[in-house]
Protein backbone atom coordinates (compact mmCIF):
# COMPACT_ATOMS: atom_id res chain seq x y z
CA UNK A 1 0.00 0.00 0.00
CA UNK A 2 2.97 2.34 0.47
CA UNK A 3 3.68 2.05 -3.24
CA UNK A 4 0.14 3.10 -4.11
CA UNK A 5 0.57 6.05 -1.74
CA UNK A 6 3.64 7.26 -3.63
CA UNK A 7 1.82 6.93 -6.93
CA UNK A 8 -1.24 8.75 -5.61
CA UNK A 9 1.00 11.59 -4.44
CA UNK A 10 2.63 11.77 -7.88
CA UNK A 11 -0.77 11.92 -9.59
CA UNK A 12 -1.89 14.68 -7.23
CA UNK A 13 1.26 16.70 -8.00
CA UNK A 14 0.63 16.28 -11.75
CA UNK A 15 -2.88 17.63 -11.43
CA UNK A 16 -1.59 20.52 -9.27
CA UNK A 17 0.99 21.45 -11.93
CA UNK A 18 -1.76 21.49 -14.53
CA UNK A 19 -3.88 23.79 -12.39
CA UNK A 20 -0.96 26.13 -11.69
CA UNK A 21 0.12 26.39 -15.34
CA UNK A 22 -3.48 27.18 -16.28
CA UNK A 23 -2.84 30.67 -14.83
CA UNK A 24 -0.80 31.42 -17.97
CA UNK A 25 -3.40 30.03 -20.39
CA UNK A 26 -5.50 32.97 -21.56
CA UNK A 27 -6.00 32.40 -25.30
CA UNK A 28 -6.71 29.56 -27.69
CA UNK A 29 -3.10 29.78 -28.92
CA UNK A 30 -1.84 29.36 -25.33
CA UNK A 31 -3.99 26.25 -24.97
CA UNK A 32 -3.19 24.72 -28.37
CA UNK A 33 0.51 25.52 -28.90
CA UNK A 34 1.70 27.00 -25.58
CA UNK A 35 1.87 30.49 -27.08
CA UNK A 36 4.79 29.39 -29.33
CA UNK A 37 7.33 30.19 -26.60
CA UNK A 38 8.93 26.82 -25.72
CA UNK A 39 12.78 26.63 -25.62
CA UNK A 40 14.85 23.80 -27.12
CA UNK A 41 15.16 21.63 -23.94
CA UNK A 42 11.40 21.67 -23.41
CA UNK A 43 10.62 21.02 -27.10
CA UNK A 44 13.07 18.10 -27.11
CA UNK A 45 11.56 16.71 -23.92
CA UNK A 46 8.00 16.99 -25.15
CA UNK A 47 8.84 15.38 -28.51
CA UNK A 48 10.48 12.44 -26.75
CA UNK A 49 8.00 12.09 -23.88
CA UNK A 50 4.96 12.33 -26.12
CA UNK A 51 5.99 9.30 -28.15
CA UNK A 52 7.62 7.32 -25.38
CA UNK A 53 4.46 5.76 -23.98
CA UNK A 54 2.77 2.41 -23.52
CA UNK A 55 3.79 1.01 -26.89
CA UNK A 56 7.48 1.65 -26.15
CA UNK A 57 7.46 0.26 -22.59
CA UNK A 58 4.89 -2.54 -22.83
CA UNK A 59 4.10 -3.07 -26.52
CA UNK A 60 7.44 -3.23 -28.34
CA UNK A 61 9.26 -4.86 -25.41
CA UNK A 62 6.76 -7.71 -24.99
CA UNK A 63 6.56 -8.23 -28.76
CA UNK A 64 10.35 -8.52 -28.98
CA UNK A 65 10.59 -10.85 -25.96
CA UNK A 66 8.21 -13.43 -27.41
CA UNK A 67 9.83 -16.53 -28.87
CA UNK A 68 10.53 -16.29 -32.59
CA UNK A 69 10.51 -12.50 -32.71
CA UNK A 70 13.50 -10.25 -33.40
CA UNK A 71 14.28 -6.63 -34.24
CA UNK A 72 12.37 -6.96 -37.49
CA UNK A 73 9.17 -7.69 -35.56
CA UNK A 74 9.29 -4.21 -34.00
CA UNK A 75 10.02 -2.30 -37.20
CA UNK A 76 7.00 -0.05 -36.68
CA UNK A 77 8.02 1.09 -33.22
CA UNK A 78 10.66 2.23 -32.35
CA UNK A 79 12.21 2.43 -35.85
CA UNK A 80 9.26 3.80 -37.83
CA UNK A 81 8.16 6.11 -35.02
CA UNK A 82 11.62 7.62 -34.52
CA UNK A 83 12.21 8.26 -38.22
CA UNK A 84 8.79 9.89 -38.43
CA UNK A 85 9.94 12.58 -35.99
CA UNK A 86 13.24 13.04 -37.83
CA UNK A 87 11.60 13.28 -41.28
CA UNK A 88 8.94 15.67 -39.99
CA UNK A 89 11.65 17.90 -38.55
CA UNK A 90 13.78 17.95 -41.70
CA UNK A 91 11.06 18.45 -44.32
CA UNK A 92 8.19 20.19 -42.56
CA UNK A 93 9.27 22.01 -39.39
CA UNK A 94 10.36 25.27 -41.02
CA UNK A 95 7.57 25.36 -43.61
CA UNK A 96 4.78 24.68 -41.13
CA UNK A 97 6.20 26.86 -38.38
CA UNK A 98 6.29 29.93 -40.63
CA UNK A 99 2.56 29.61 -41.38
CA UNK A 100 1.72 30.56 -37.75
CA UNK A 101 -1.35 28.31 -37.61
CA UNK A 102 -2.93 26.27 -34.81
CA UNK A 103 -3.48 22.89 -36.44
CA UNK A 104 -2.41 20.74 -39.35
CA UNK A 105 -5.95 21.02 -40.68
CA UNK A 106 -5.37 24.76 -41.10
CA UNK A 107 -2.61 23.93 -43.56
CA UNK A 108 -4.92 21.70 -45.61
CA UNK A 109 -7.51 24.51 -45.71
CA UNK A 110 -4.97 27.13 -46.81
CA UNK A 111 -3.50 24.86 -49.50
CA UNK A 112 -6.58 22.96 -50.72
CA UNK A 113 -9.78 24.41 -49.29
CA UNK A 114 -12.43 23.69 -46.67
CA UNK A 115 -13.57 20.26 -47.90
CA UNK A 116 -10.06 18.80 -47.81
CA UNK A 117 -9.53 20.40 -44.39
CA UNK A 118 -12.58 18.56 -42.99
CA UNK A 119 -11.81 15.20 -44.60
CA UNK A 120 -8.16 15.10 -43.57
CA UNK A 121 -9.00 16.28 -40.05
CA UNK A 122 -11.50 13.44 -39.70
CA UNK A 123 -8.80 10.97 -40.83
CA UNK A 124 -6.42 12.38 -38.23
CA UNK A 125 -8.99 12.23 -35.44
CA UNK A 126 -9.96 8.62 -36.24
CA UNK A 127 -6.27 7.63 -36.17
CA UNK A 128 -5.99 8.82 -32.57
CA UNK A 129 -8.59 6.32 -31.37
CA UNK A 130 -6.14 3.43 -31.45
CA UNK A 131 -3.20 5.39 -30.08
CA UNK A 132 -5.00 7.02 -27.15
CA UNK A 133 -6.81 3.76 -26.37
CA UNK A 134 -3.43 2.04 -26.07
CA UNK A 135 -2.34 4.59 -23.45
CA UNK A 136 -5.59 4.20 -21.50
CA UNK A 137 -5.23 0.43 -21.54
CA UNK A 138 -1.65 0.73 -20.29
CA UNK A 139 -2.76 2.91 -17.37
CA UNK A 140 -5.22 0.17 -16.46
CA UNK A 141 -2.42 -2.41 -16.52
CA UNK A 142 -0.25 -0.25 -14.24
CA UNK A 143 -2.93 0.39 -11.63
CA UNK A 144 -3.96 -3.28 -11.69
CA UNK A 145 -0.33 -4.32 -11.10
CA UNK A 146 0.26 -1.68 -8.43
CA UNK A 147 -2.71 -2.83 -6.39
CA UNK A 148 -1.92 -6.55 -6.73
CA UNK A 149 -5.23 -7.00 -8.49
CA UNK A 150 -7.34 -4.99 -6.03
CA UNK A 151 -8.00 -2.38 -8.72
CA UNK A 152 -9.29 -4.05 -11.88
CA UNK A 153 -7.82 -3.10 -15.23
CA UNK A 154 -11.11 -1.48 -16.19
CA UNK A 155 -11.23 0.68 -13.04
CA UNK A 156 -7.57 1.54 -13.52
CA UNK A 157 -8.32 2.78 -17.03
CA UNK A 158 -11.07 5.03 -15.69
CA UNK A 159 -8.82 6.45 -12.93
CA UNK A 160 -5.95 7.12 -15.33
CA UNK A 161 -8.20 8.76 -17.90
CA UNK A 162 -9.71 11.02 -15.23
CA UNK A 163 -6.30 12.25 -14.00
CA UNK A 164 -4.95 12.95 -17.48
CA UNK A 165 -8.18 14.63 -18.53
CA UNK A 166 -8.05 16.98 -15.53
CA UNK A 167 -4.66 18.57 -16.08
CA UNK A 168 -4.91 18.49 -19.89
CA UNK A 169 -8.27 20.23 -19.95
CA UNK A 170 -7.17 22.88 -17.48
CA UNK A 171 -3.69 23.73 -18.74
CA UNK A 172 -3.63 22.57 -22.36
CA UNK A 173 -0.34 22.35 -24.24
CA UNK A 174 1.48 24.46 -21.65
CA UNK A 175 0.81 22.03 -18.80
CA UNK A 176 1.54 19.10 -21.13
CA UNK A 177 4.94 20.60 -22.04
CA UNK A 178 5.91 21.39 -18.45
CA UNK A 179 4.92 17.92 -17.25
CA UNK A 180 6.69 16.31 -20.21
CA UNK A 181 9.93 17.98 -19.15
CA UNK A 182 9.56 16.66 -15.59
CA UNK A 183 8.33 13.26 -16.70
CA UNK A 184 11.20 12.72 -19.13
CA UNK A 185 13.64 12.95 -16.23
CA UNK A 186 11.71 10.33 -14.26
CA UNK A 187 11.46 8.07 -17.31
CA UNK A 188 15.21 8.13 -17.95
CA UNK A 189 16.25 7.66 -14.33
CA UNK A 190 13.67 5.00 -13.52
CA UNK A 191 14.16 2.76 -16.54
CA UNK A 192 17.95 2.97 -16.54
CA UNK A 193 17.96 1.95 -12.87
CA UNK A 194 15.70 -1.04 -13.59
CA UNK A 195 17.87 -2.04 -16.54
CA UNK A 196 20.96 -1.84 -14.32
CA UNK A 197 19.39 -4.10 -11.69
CA UNK A 198 18.05 -6.71 -14.10
CA UNK A 199 21.35 -6.77 -15.99
CA UNK A 200 23.13 -7.61 -12.73
CA UNK A 201 20.62 -10.37 -12.01
CA UNK A 202 21.26 -11.84 -15.48
CA UNK A 203 25.04 -11.79 -15.11
CA UNK A 204 25.73 -8.51 -16.89
CA UNK A 205 24.48 -6.58 -19.90
CA UNK A 206 26.99 -8.36 -22.15
CA UNK A 207 25.48 -11.72 -21.19
CA UNK A 208 21.98 -10.54 -22.10
CA UNK A 209 23.17 -9.17 -25.45
CA UNK A 210 25.11 -12.36 -26.25
CA UNK A 211 22.09 -14.50 -25.41
CA UNK A 212 19.90 -12.32 -27.63
CA UNK A 213 22.40 -12.57 -30.50
CA UNK A 214 22.69 -16.36 -30.22
CA UNK A 215 18.89 -16.67 -30.19
CA UNK A 216 18.63 -14.63 -33.40
CA UNK A 217 16.96 -11.75 -31.59
CA UNK A 218 19.27 -9.12 -33.10
CA UNK A 219 18.50 -10.03 -36.69
CA UNK A 220 16.58 -7.37 -38.56
CA UNK A 221 15.91 -8.16 -42.21
CA UNK A 222 14.14 -11.32 -43.42
CA UNK A 223 16.27 -13.90 -45.20
CA UNK A 224 15.67 -15.66 -48.50
CA UNK A 225 12.21 -14.23 -49.12
CA UNK A 226 10.35 -12.84 -52.10
CA UNK A 227 8.59 -9.58 -52.89
CA UNK A 228 5.44 -10.62 -51.02
CA UNK A 229 7.34 -11.21 -47.77
CA UNK A 230 9.27 -7.95 -48.17
CA UNK A 231 6.03 -5.99 -48.57
CA UNK A 232 4.57 -7.63 -45.47
CA UNK A 233 7.78 -6.88 -43.57
CA UNK A 234 7.97 -3.22 -44.63
CA UNK A 235 4.28 -2.32 -44.38
CA UNK A 236 4.11 -1.73 -40.57
CA UNK A 237 7.29 0.38 -40.56
CA UNK A 238 6.19 2.53 -43.50
CA UNK A 239 2.73 2.94 -42.00
CA UNK A 240 4.13 4.20 -38.70
CA UNK A 241 6.92 6.29 -40.24
CA UNK A 242 4.88 8.10 -42.88
CA UNK A 243 1.36 7.75 -41.47
CA UNK A 244 2.44 9.46 -38.24
CA UNK A 245 3.72 12.60 -40.01
CA UNK A 246 0.25 14.09 -40.68
CA UNK A 247 -0.60 14.03 -36.96
CA UNK A 248 -1.62 16.96 -34.82
CA UNK A 249 0.63 16.04 -31.87
CA UNK A 250 3.74 16.12 -34.09
CA UNK A 251 2.59 19.44 -35.53
CA UNK A 252 1.91 20.90 -32.07
CA UNK A 253 5.45 20.17 -30.93
CA UNK A 254 6.85 21.89 -34.01
CA UNK A 255 4.69 25.00 -33.69
CA UNK A 256 5.03 25.28 -29.89
CA UNK A 257 8.75 26.10 -30.27
CA UNK A 258 9.89 29.69 -29.98
CA UNK A 259 11.56 29.61 -33.41
CA UNK A 260 11.75 27.50 -36.56
CA UNK A 261 15.33 26.56 -35.68
CA UNK A 262 14.25 25.28 -32.25
CA UNK A 263 11.43 23.32 -33.91
CA UNK A 264 13.89 21.61 -36.27
CA UNK A 265 16.52 20.79 -33.65
CA UNK A 266 13.92 19.66 -31.10
CA UNK A 267 12.44 17.17 -33.59
CA UNK A 268 15.84 15.79 -34.62
CA UNK A 269 17.21 15.42 -31.08
CA UNK A 270 13.94 14.14 -29.63
CA UNK A 271 13.49 11.58 -32.43
CA UNK A 272 17.09 10.34 -32.21
CA UNK A 273 16.93 10.02 -28.44
CA UNK A 274 13.62 8.18 -28.72
CA UNK A 275 15.16 5.56 -31.02
CA UNK A 276 18.09 4.97 -28.67
CA UNK A 277 16.18 4.95 -25.39
CA UNK A 278 13.43 2.61 -26.63
CA UNK A 279 15.96 -0.20 -26.40
CA UNK A 280 16.05 0.14 -22.60
CA UNK A 281 12.59 -1.43 -21.98
CA UNK A 282 13.30 -3.93 -24.77
CA UNK A 283 16.48 -4.93 -22.93
CA UNK A 284 14.59 -5.19 -19.63
CA UNK A 285 11.87 -7.43 -21.08
CA UNK A 286 14.29 -9.83 -22.73
CA UNK A 287 16.53 -9.93 -19.64
CA UNK A 288 13.43 -10.84 -17.61
CA UNK A 289 13.02 -14.02 -19.68
CA UNK A 290 16.59 -14.98 -18.71
CA UNK A 291 16.24 -14.06 -15.04
CA UNK A 292 12.84 -15.73 -14.54
CA UNK A 293 12.63 -18.42 -17.25
CA UNK A 294 10.19 -20.51 -15.22
CA UNK A 295 7.72 -17.61 -15.20
CA UNK A 296 8.23 -16.01 -18.61
CA UNK A 297 8.12 -19.10 -20.78
CA UNK A 298 6.15 -20.16 -23.85
CA UNK A 299 3.11 -20.96 -21.71
CA UNK A 300 3.14 -17.45 -20.22
CA UNK A 301 3.19 -15.78 -23.65
CA UNK A 302 0.49 -18.12 -24.95
CA UNK A 303 -1.94 -17.89 -22.03
CA UNK A 304 -1.17 -14.58 -20.26
CA UNK A 305 -1.05 -10.92 -21.17
CA UNK A 306 2.53 -10.59 -22.46
CA UNK A 307 2.44 -6.85 -21.74
CA UNK A 308 2.59 -7.71 -18.03
CA UNK A 309 6.16 -9.00 -18.31
CA UNK A 310 7.97 -5.89 -17.04
CA UNK A 311 5.43 -5.03 -14.28
CA UNK A 312 5.58 -8.63 -13.02
CA UNK A 313 9.38 -8.59 -13.05
CA UNK A 314 9.46 -5.39 -11.01
CA UNK A 315 6.81 -6.53 -8.55
CA UNK A 316 8.39 -9.93 -7.93
CA UNK A 317 12.14 -9.35 -8.20
CA UNK A 318 12.92 -5.68 -7.46
CA UNK A 319 13.48 -3.77 -4.18
CA UNK A 320 10.93 -1.20 -3.04
CA UNK A 321 12.96 1.80 -4.24
CA UNK A 322 13.13 0.28 -7.72
CA UNK A 323 9.37 -0.26 -7.70
CA UNK A 324 8.76 3.38 -6.84
CA UNK A 325 11.11 4.56 -9.59
CA UNK A 326 9.72 2.15 -12.15
CA UNK A 327 6.05 2.86 -11.64
CA UNK A 328 6.80 6.57 -11.41
CA UNK A 329 8.63 6.34 -14.74
CA UNK A 330 5.92 4.25 -16.38
CA UNK A 331 3.09 6.47 -15.24
CA UNK A 332 5.11 9.51 -16.37
CA UNK A 333 5.64 8.03 -19.82
CA UNK A 334 2.03 6.97 -20.31
CA UNK A 335 0.51 10.16 -18.93
CA UNK A 336 2.72 12.36 -21.11
CA UNK A 337 1.66 10.45 -24.20
CA UNK A 338 -1.97 10.30 -23.09
CA UNK A 339 -2.21 14.03 -22.47
CA UNK A 340 -0.69 14.89 -25.83
CA UNK A 341 -2.86 12.43 -27.73
CA UNK A 342 -6.01 13.66 -26.00
CA UNK A 343 -5.18 17.29 -26.66
CA UNK A 344 -4.18 16.95 -30.33
CA UNK A 345 -7.41 15.54 -31.84
CA UNK A 346 -9.55 17.70 -29.55
CA UNK A 347 -7.85 20.88 -30.75
CA UNK A 348 -8.04 19.69 -34.36
CA UNK A 349 -11.77 18.95 -34.09
CA UNK A 350 -12.49 22.31 -32.46
CA UNK A 351 -10.40 24.34 -34.91
CA UNK A 352 -11.10 22.55 -38.18
CA UNK A 353 -14.62 21.17 -37.73
CA UNK A 354 -16.52 23.20 -35.10
CA UNK A 355 -15.02 26.62 -35.81
CA UNK A 356 -16.17 26.50 -39.44
CA UNK A 357 -19.75 26.55 -38.20
CA UNK A 358 -19.11 29.29 -35.61
CA UNK A 359 -17.05 31.87 -37.53
CA UNK A 360 -17.86 34.75 -35.17
CA UNK A 361 -16.96 32.96 -31.95
CA UNK A 362 -14.70 34.98 -29.63
CA UNK A 363 -11.27 33.70 -28.61
CA UNK A 364 -12.48 33.05 -25.07
CA UNK A 365 -15.48 31.15 -26.43
CA UNK A 366 -13.24 29.11 -28.71
CA UNK A 367 -10.99 28.24 -25.75
CA UNK A 368 -14.09 26.86 -24.00
CA UNK A 369 -14.98 24.84 -27.12
CA UNK A 370 -11.49 23.29 -27.12
CA UNK A 371 -11.86 22.22 -23.50
CA UNK A 372 -15.32 20.75 -24.13
CA UNK A 373 -13.96 18.81 -27.11
CA UNK A 374 -11.15 17.44 -24.92
CA UNK A 375 -13.66 16.15 -22.35
CA UNK A 376 -15.90 14.58 -25.00
CA UNK A 377 -13.02 12.91 -26.82
CA UNK A 378 -11.73 11.44 -23.54
CA UNK A 379 -15.06 9.75 -22.83
CA UNK A 380 -15.25 8.50 -26.42
CA UNK A 381 -11.73 7.04 -26.31
CA UNK A 382 -12.29 5.44 -22.90
CA UNK A 383 -15.35 3.66 -24.26
CA UNK A 384 -13.42 2.53 -27.34
CA UNK A 385 -10.58 1.20 -25.15
CA UNK A 386 -12.97 -0.71 -22.90
CA UNK A 387 -14.54 -2.37 -25.94
CA UNK A 388 -11.15 -3.46 -27.30
CA UNK A 389 -9.47 -4.93 -24.22
CA UNK A 390 -8.45 -8.07 -26.12
CA UNK A 391 -6.36 -6.15 -28.65
CA UNK A 392 -2.70 -5.71 -27.71
CA UNK A 393 -1.18 -2.28 -27.16
CA UNK A 394 1.29 -2.80 -30.00
CA UNK A 395 -1.51 -3.73 -32.41
CA UNK A 396 -3.57 -0.69 -31.37
CA UNK A 397 -0.71 1.69 -32.08
CA UNK A 398 0.49 -0.08 -35.23
CA UNK A 399 -2.97 0.02 -36.84
CA UNK A 400 -3.74 3.60 -35.78
CA UNK A 401 -1.89 5.26 -38.64
CA UNK A 402 -3.25 3.32 -41.60
CA UNK A 403 -5.98 5.85 -42.27
CA UNK A 404 -3.66 8.87 -42.12
CA UNK A 405 -1.15 7.17 -44.41
CA UNK A 406 -3.94 6.39 -46.89
CA UNK A 407 -5.81 9.68 -46.68
CA UNK A 408 -3.70 12.53 -45.30
CA UNK A 409 -0.03 11.87 -46.09
CA UNK A 410 0.04 12.48 -49.85
CA UNK A 411 -1.75 15.87 -49.73
CA UNK A 412 0.62 16.99 -46.96
CA UNK A 413 3.90 15.97 -48.59
CA UNK A 414 2.89 17.03 -52.10
CA UNK A 415 1.48 20.42 -51.12
CA UNK A 416 4.73 22.31 -50.38
CA UNK A 417 6.79 20.68 -53.13
CA UNK A 418 4.50 20.36 -56.19
CA UNK A 419 2.94 23.60 -57.36
CA UNK A 420 0.55 21.84 -59.74
CA UNK A 421 -1.19 19.98 -56.89
CA UNK A 422 -4.79 21.14 -56.82
CA UNK A 423 -7.83 21.01 -54.60
CA UNK A 424 -9.34 18.37 -56.87
CA UNK A 425 -6.16 16.31 -56.70
CA UNK A 426 -6.18 16.42 -52.89
CA UNK A 427 -9.85 15.39 -52.79
CA UNK A 428 -9.13 12.44 -55.08
CA UNK A 429 -6.11 11.48 -52.96
CA UNK A 430 -8.11 11.43 -49.72
CA UNK A 431 -11.20 9.67 -51.07
CA UNK A 432 -9.45 7.12 -53.29
CA UNK A 433 -6.79 6.36 -50.66
CA UNK A 434 -9.26 5.77 -47.83
CA UNK A 435 -11.69 3.74 -49.96
CA UNK A 436 -9.00 1.39 -51.31
CA UNK A 437 -7.47 1.00 -47.85
CA UNK A 438 -10.87 0.06 -46.39
CA UNK A 439 -11.52 -2.37 -49.25
CA UNK A 440 -8.16 -4.09 -48.66
CA UNK A 441 -8.44 -3.99 -44.86
CA UNK A 442 -11.86 -5.63 -44.85
CA UNK A 443 -11.55 -7.68 -48.06
CA UNK A 444 -12.39 -10.97 -46.31
CA UNK A 445 -15.52 -9.52 -44.70
CA UNK A 446 -16.60 -7.91 -47.99
CA UNK A 447 -16.20 -11.16 -49.93
CA UNK A 448 -18.16 -13.02 -47.26
CA UNK A 449 -21.03 -10.55 -47.58
CA UNK A 450 -21.03 -10.58 -51.38
CA UNK A 451 -20.83 -14.37 -51.74
CA UNK A 452 -22.80 -15.26 -48.61
CA UNK A 453 -20.08 -17.80 -47.86
CA UNK A 454 -18.71 -18.68 -44.42
CA UNK A 455 -15.58 -16.79 -43.35
CA UNK A 456 -12.29 -18.45 -44.38
CA UNK A 457 -10.30 -20.63 -42.01
CA UNK A 458 -7.42 -18.34 -41.09
CA UNK A 459 -5.30 -21.18 -39.69
CA UNK A 460 -5.64 -23.22 -42.86
CA UNK A 461 -4.87 -20.24 -45.05
CA UNK A 462 -1.76 -19.46 -43.03
CA UNK A 463 -0.53 -23.02 -43.33
CA UNK A 464 -0.96 -22.80 -47.11
CA UNK A 465 1.24 -19.70 -47.24
CA UNK A 466 -1.79 -17.63 -48.24
CA UNK A 467 -1.18 -13.96 -48.97
CA UNK A 468 -3.48 -11.84 -46.80
CA UNK A 469 -4.00 -8.52 -48.57
CA UNK A 470 -4.92 -6.98 -45.22
CA UNK A 471 -1.25 -7.07 -44.20
CA UNK A 472 -0.39 -4.50 -46.89
CA UNK A 473 -3.68 -2.57 -46.90
CA UNK A 474 -2.00 0.67 -45.85
CA UNK A 475 0.49 0.46 -48.75
CA UNK A 476 -2.39 -0.09 -51.17
CA UNK A 477 -4.17 2.96 -49.79
CA UNK A 478 -0.95 5.01 -50.06
CA UNK A 479 -0.40 3.97 -53.70
CA UNK A 480 -3.94 4.84 -54.76
CA UNK A 481 -3.82 8.10 -52.80
CA UNK A 482 -0.74 9.11 -54.81
CA UNK A 483 -2.46 8.06 -58.03
CA UNK A 484 -5.51 10.12 -57.08
CA UNK A 485 -3.39 13.21 -56.37
CA UNK A 486 -1.58 13.05 -59.72
CA UNK A 487 -4.63 12.23 -61.81
CA UNK A 488 -6.91 14.67 -60.02
CA UNK A 489 -4.41 17.51 -60.38
CA UNK A 490 -3.60 16.94 -64.08
CA UNK A 491 -7.10 16.22 -65.37
CA UNK A 492 -9.58 19.05 -66.14
CA UNK A 493 -10.67 20.73 -62.91
CA UNK A 494 -14.31 20.25 -61.97
CA UNK A 495 -13.80 21.46 -58.39
CA UNK A 496 -12.68 25.12 -58.15
CA UNK A 497 -9.78 25.89 -55.85
CA UNK A 498 -10.61 26.70 -52.23
CA UNK A 499 -14.14 25.26 -52.43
Amino acid sequence: MELIGFVALYLAISVLIGVVTARWVHTAKDFAVAGRHLPLPVVTATVFATWFGSEAIFGASSTFAQEGNNLGSILADPFGAAFCLIIAGIFFSSKLYKLNILTLGDYYRIRYGRTVEVLTTLCIIVAYLGWVSAQIKALGIVFHSLSDGTISQTHGMVIGAAVVLTYTTVGGMLSVAVLDFIQMTLIIVGLIYIAYLVAGMAGGADVVIQQAASAGKLEFFPRDVGIKEWLIFLAPGITMMLGSIPQQDVFQRITSARSAKVALHGSLIGGSFYLLFCFVPIFIAYAATLVMPETFNATFFAESDAEQIIPLLVQNAMPFAAKVLFFGAVISAIMSTSSATLLAPSVAFAENIVRGYLPHLSDRGFLLVMRICTVCFTFFVLGFALLNLEQSIYEMVESAYKITLSGAFIPLIVGPFWKRATNQGALCAVVLGVITWLAAEYSAEIMTMLTNAPPPDITALASEDHFDIKEVSSLIGLAFSGLGMVAGSLLPQWFPEGK
